[in-house]
């Protein structure tokens, strides 16, 4: 058994929490569900998609994922992969994740950043996040 310290069970504990996180935006992703991936959000939160649309709010976040993700043209198959957790503060990580969208003979991927906050109910939410398209070489 390896020895932990306090603060890094704290870590190991709040980087499963952000892995859950990933995993319900994948969930909601795959399910084009809006609701379930819009209450991941901090009420101030920024959302800057993979094509450069800036989103300050929820509401600016909710009207665009409700007009974009139910009608998203794709079959549901995308992957969201936690590939690292900065801590800036206790309270505050920077999380890098790969994002495959996944059809028959088709591949795209994005390497989106999100900012995630602690809340006092000690919920991790999305609270600036930044979507980048992954261009092929």
């Amino acid at each position: 058994m390896t020895h932990m310290t306090l603060e890094s069970e704290a870590h190991a504990a709040d980087i499963e929490a952000i892995s859950q996180l990933v995993a319900t935006v994948e969930h909601s992703q795959q399910n084009k569900d809006p609701d379930e991936f819009l209450g991941l959000f901090h009420p101030d939160a920024i959302w800057t998609t993979a094509h450069g649309k800036v989103l300050i709010g929820l509401d600016a976040i909710s009207e665009f994922t409700r007009k974009v993700l139910p009608a998203a043209n794709w079959d549901g198959k995308v992957t969201y992969e936690v590939t690292h957790v900065l801590f800036i503060r206790p309270d505050v990580a920077a999380v890098k994740v790969r994002q495959r969208y996944l059809a028959p003979g088709e591949e795209s991927e994005g390497a989106p950043l999100y900012v995630t906050s602690k809340q006092t109910d000690g919920r991790w939410l999305l609270t600036a996040c930044q979507n980048t398209a992954v261009v092929a070489d």
